[in-house]
Parts: structure tokens; C-alpha cells; sequence
């Protein structure tokens, strides 16, 4: 069989998966609702029995990482990864047998699908488990190697130095672990290759599912370069097609406010049919996409075993998977679809009632005003309460001579170049320690504040949250608190907050009737279960389905850190309780426009935040008097 040249034979793949559009774009879709409807909900539960192992509901960001080293932690990641790459692999393998019948109807491809499914889900499964287990075995080598390397030349300074500055040990450091990665990417992009018809091998020769990987690289030795080739000329004919996509809706949205003359109406109806034509156009480009790589990939199929005999399995194109002479009914199309509906309406009836209602917010000012004066410091706290911030969240942590200070880091390299743990500084040296010349000379006088300075100076003008910062050196951090909170009498006029859920337990054990928050980068579980009055969450972990776990909980949602108008009113119509940010007036600013705006510009909005495409002035630039 004659091979064409890597980019042109691409091109082919995705001509030919043309002619097959509503047939890909149905599995497409089809694939995505089996995922939405039987994976995600087995992968959720699969997690939930792991985690109750641990008596919790939910982890959180290093809990997390434990977790995984234990033995229901580690069965359950590789259980929701075997999930995950089937869901993948399902979407090809009907794909290929769509292409390989000649399948050009939509109800056709539906019911080969859902046949395979039902009849080839154990195959797959196990398909997925085994091709997890090898990427596993491939990767875990170079990326202990590359934890290795972070822990022993990044461990000397907190994480945050080396982010901001970029010291010459990080970047030499980071440089290593980019070529570690790199050669990671090689490795398995050569291996994968190697496999690249071992679904072929499972579903059309009936072969072992222990010896696929085997077979598929034995056929194409001597193939692999051929092949590789081929599939960059196809990925990067896709990331074309995306950018293409992608770059025309932006420039879309980006002009529509001066298009239509500051109509925010107009422009709203413009931006809303952009995004839903976008989505519409991504799906099918997915789809496409997929569709021609399964064509590749059964090409290389036919090419490599074209000198084999033909089992009959191949001739049937899928074993077992049933003719399709008998279409499925006209109604079940329409019923799915009308399903498909009711469940959006459902899910997303919640936004619509938030999107359309005028809201207030809680303000909560992130380390003070942290975007205007240098954060952590006594400026930023007066800052904040000027700009009207219903919260003041600053970080505590303990020092040497017992005091509880106001500081995040665990040193003060990134505020002040100075290599001096917070745990082993006095207050005689934090003293001596310039926090504010780094944002601003103008500053230079600013020094670490203490917990009690900064309640004294919010008693009677506003309240504060206390963010508990551990580092495997606190002493008595949740009594020392108690006690200098007590003392300022500001108990009623703070909530107390912290990464580490074992220290809120401890709080909660010697205040049980303060207000008390779990804050969470990432977290894995059921986070509304965790015993709390609020939870404080980042902007990609924030969905409306733990907005309504969590206020069906009796639970407060904050998000952090939020800084960009368009994302603060997205945040806001999604019905978060409260904004953490580094720009409180900017934030009530906002959320005063906001109210003023139409239920239809309100989702214009979100929509253009959510998909991050064009861009909206809400307020005018404000500056710092």
C-alpha cells in the first residue's frame, strides 16, 4: 500500500471525516452524556468510598498528595484514570467502526454505539486500565526524578521567592525539570505510537487484551517515524482549526461595544449568539478532530497488516456489534435530545434565577488591599477599610518569642530579600525587616504587624479573617489566637480560616461558637461536608453545583483571588457569598454595576468570562490617591 506524505494524508483524514460530520458529531455528543451520566458520577463515587476510608468527606490540596500514597487512595486514582482514558478510547473505538462501515446516518451511529458500549464496555475498561498502568510504569521514573531535583534545590526559600523573582538556582532548577518533562513527552509519544493499533487489535483480531501492546508495537516496528509524523501533521492541523475558531470569535466580541455604540443590549444578544455558535463550533471541531484521527489510525492499521489474512472479525469490522440493518426508533433521538434539554434546564435554572437577581456580596480585602498598598502590612489594612471591604483576611503564623504575627510566607525573602524564618525571627528582628520598599519606596517604613495591631485598628470599623499559616513549626497558634482575639474583645468581628482542616478542629474544639472557614485550592470530595460555616475556594474550584451542596449545607461559597471585573461579576451571578480580592473597591464597584445591568447583559457576561473570549470595560480604571 502506498503511503502519502504525512501532511497530505492528514488533510485526507480530516476530508473524509467531513463527509462523515453528523455521524461523528453525534458519537461526539453521544460520548460526552455517557461520560456526564455514568462516568463522572462512578469516577465521584469511586473517590467518595476512597476518602470515607480516611473518615472525610473531602481532602484538600496537600491532604491530597498523601491520599494517593495510601492504599485506597492510590486504587481509587488508578480506578477514576481507567474511567477517564475509556470514556477517551470509547470515542474512537466508535469512531473507527463508523468510518470502517460506512455509517453516514446519525441513528446509525447511535445505535453501533450504544451497542459497542453495551456489549465491549468490559474490553475497554480493560483496555484503559492496562494502557494507564503502562503510562504510569513509563512516568513515574522521570517524575520522581524531577520531585527530587525541586525538593533539594527549591526547598531553601518559601515557593513564593522563587515564583516572583526567578533567582538564578530556580530557573536553573526549572530549566532541568523542563528538559526531565520534555524527555518524559519523547519517551511517550514513541511508546504510544508503538500502540497505536492495539485497539484495533483488541476489537478486530480478538486479540488477548494482555498482548495487544505487544502486537501493535511488533507490526509497526520499522513504521513508528512514518507515524509519528502523521499524527503532528494532524494535531497540528487541529490546533490550526481551534486558533482559526478562536481568533474569529475574539475579534468578534472585542468589537462589539464600540459596534454598536455602547448599546449594552445589543451587544449582549451579539456576544451570547458569538459564544453559542463558538460552542457549537468547538463541538463539531472536536468531533472532526477525532474523527480523523481514527481514520489515521485505522490507515495505518490497514497498511501495516495488509499482507495479513483477514479473521473474520475484521470483516465484520467490530466482533459481535450487530449489522444495524434495523435503525433504532425515529423517537429515540428526539427523546434523548428533549432529555438531554430538561436536565440543562435543570442544572442551570440555579444561574438563571442568580444571573437575573440583584445581589449584595460580602468584600473581602486579600492580605488588606493588596493590588493598591504592599500586602500584610498596616497600610494595606487602612487601605482596606477605607475602600469599604466588609472583611480585612490576613495570615497568622507564630514567631520565635511566642507573638502571632501578620505574614504569609515562611520567610521574608520575596517582602524584604531577607533569608530569616518567620518561626525563628523575634520581634526585635522583625523590627528591622522593610516589607513595603518592594511594592513601593514610599513604604519603606512599613514592618510586619502583629494580629493584635491589626484588630485593634479594625475594632469598631470592621471585621477581620484570620487565616491560620502552619509550616511544621507552630507551637500554640490556635490558643495564642483565642487569646489576643479575646483580649481586643473583637471575637464577634472575626471568622477564622485555614488550609489545614485539622487546625480549624483544634479552633472549633476551643471556640466551638466562632465562625470558622475551610479554604481549599484543590479538593477532591464532597467539600460542603466538611464541618464549617464557610468555605473559601479558588476561582477554577468554584462550580454551581458546590454552591448549591454548600448552601444546602447552611455553608457560605468565597472565591479568591478575584481581581478582574468581568470574572468578579461572573463569580457574583453564579451566587458566590463573598469575593476575595486584592481590589475591594474595585470589587463593591462592580457589584453596584452589576445590579444595574439587565439579566440578558449579566449573562452576556458570564458567558464571555466563562469561555475567555473578548473582554468588557464594567468600571472605569481606578487609581490609589
Amino acid at each position: 500500500m502506498k503511503t502519502a506524505a504525512p501532511a497530505r494524508e492528514a488533510l485526507d483524514c480530516y476530508r473524509k471525516a467531513l463527509g462523515f460530520v453528523w455521524p461523528l458529531l453525534t458519537t461526539y455528543l453521544l460520548v460526552r452524556l455517557i461520560v456526564l451520566a455514568v462516568v463522572v458520577p462512578l469516577a465521584s463515587l469511586i473517590l467518595a468510598l476512597a476518602i470515607a476510608t480516611q473518615g472525610r468527606d473531602a481532602l484538600t490540596d496537600q491532604e491530597i498528595a498523601w491520599f494517593l500514597f495510601t492504599p485506597s487512595g492510590a486504587a481509587a486514582a488508578l480506578a477514576v484514570a481507567c474511567l477517564l482514558i475509556a470514556g477517551a478510547v470509547m470515542d474512537i473505538a466508535i469512531m473507527t467502526g463508523i468510518i470502517r462501515r460506512g455509517e453516514h446516518g446519525a441513528r446509525g451511529a447511535i445505535a453501533f454505539g450504544l451497542a459497542l458500549i453495551y456489549r465491549r464496555s468490559a474490553a475497554l475498561f480493560g483496555f484503559a486500565a492496562r494502557l494507564t498502568l503502562r503510562i504510569l510504569l513509563i512516568a513515574v521514573p522521570f517524575l520522581g526524578v524531577a520531585a527530587a531535583i525541586a525538593f533539594f534545590t527549591l526547598g531553601q526559600y518559601d515557593i513564593n521567592y522563587y515564583l516572583t523573582y526567578w533567582p538564578p538556582d530556580f530557573v536553573v532548577a526549572a530549566a532541568i525539570i523542563g528538559v526531565i518533562v520534555l524527555a518524559l513527552a519523547l519517551v511517550l509519544v514513541w511508546r504510544l505510537s508503538g500502540w497505536a493499533i492495539s485497539l484495533h487489535l483488541l476489537f478486530l483480531r480478538n486479540a488477548p487484551a494482555g498482548e495487544v501492546f505487544r502486537r501493535s508495537a511488533e507490526r509497526l516496528a520499522g513504521h513508528k517515524r512514518a507515524l509519528v509524523t502523521a499524527i503532528i501533521a494532524w494535531a497540528l492541523v487541529r490546533g490550526a482549526l481551534a486558533a482559526t475558531v478562536a481568533a474569529i470569535a475574539g475579534a468578534l466580541i472585542n468589537i462589539l461595544p464600540g459596534a454598536f455604540g455602547g448599546n449594552l443590549h445589543l451587544a449582549a444578544s451579539a456576544t451570547i449568539s458569538i459564544l453559542l455558535l463558538l460552542a457549537a463550533g468547538n463541538a463539531l471541531l472536536s468531533a472532526l478532530s477525532n474523527g480523523a484521527l481514527a481514520d489515521l489510525l485505522n490507515r495505518i492499521y490497514m497498511r501495516v497488516t495488509e499482507d495479513e489474512a483477514r479473521p473474520a472479525a475484521d470483516v465484520e469490522i467490530f466482533a459481535g456489534e450487530p449489522a444495524l440493518s434495523s435503525p433504532i426508533p425515529k423517537i429515540v433521538i428526539p427523546a434523548g435530545l428533549i432529555a438531554a434539554i430538561a436536565g440543562g434546564i435543570y442544572l442551570g435554572g440555579g444561574l438563571l434565577d442568580e444571573i437575573g437577581a440583584d445581589r449584595t456580596v460580602e468584600i473581602i480585602a486579600h492580605r488588606g488591599s493588596a493590588g493598591i498598598r504592599p500586602e500584610n502590612t498596616m497600610a494595606a489594612v487602612e487601605k482596606a477599610m477605607e475602600d469599604r471591604a466588609d472583611w480585612v483576611e490576613i495570615d497568622v503564623q507564630e514567631t520565635a518569642d511566642d507573638e502571632v504575627v501578620v505574614a504569609h510566607d515562611s520567610d521574608f525573602m520575596k517582602l524584604a530579600g531577607v533569608d530569616m524564618k518567620v518561626w525563628d525571627a523575634t520581634m526585635a528582628d522583625i523590627g528591622e525587616i522593610d516589607i513595603g520598599s518592594w511594592f513601593d519606596p514610599a513604604y519603606s517604613g512599613e514592618r510586619t504587624p502583629t494580629l493584635r495591631q491589626v484588630l485593634l485598628a479594625a475594632k469598631g470599623r470592621g471585621k477581620v479573617i484570620i487565616e491560620l499559616k502552619y509550616y511544621g513549626h507552630d507551637v500554640d497558634l490556635e490558643a495564642r489566637v483565642v487569646r489576643i482575639v479575646e483580649e481586643t474583645a473583637m471575637a464577634d468581628d472575626v471568622a477564622v480560616m485555614s488550609l489545614e482542616y485539622d487546625g480549624i478542629r483544634k479552633m472549633q474544639a476551643l471556640r466551638p461558637e466562632w465562625r470558622y472557614g475551610v479554604l481549599a485550592a484543590t479538593a477532591i470530595g464532597n467539600l460542603a461536608g466538611l464541618e464549617a460555616d464557610f468555605l473559601a475556594v479558588n476561582t477554577g474550584q468554584v462550580s454551581l453545583g458546590l454552591i448549591r451542596r454548600a448552601h444546602d449545607a447552611g455553608k457560605q461559597v468565597y472565591v479568591w483571588t478575584v481581581d478582574d471585573p468581568v470574572t468578579m461579576s461572573r463569580m457574583i451571578s453564579m451566587g458566590v457569598d463573598g469575593l476575595i480580592t486584592n481590589e475591594p473597591a474595585l470589587a463593591r464597584q462592580v457589584m453596584e454595576t452589576r445590579n444595574g445591568l439587565t439579566a440578558y447583559q449579566r449573562l452576556a457576561l458570564w458567558l464571555s468570562d466563562r469561555f475567555r473570549v473578548g473582554s468588557f470595560d464594567l468600571v472605569a480604571e481606578e487609581k490609589d490617591a
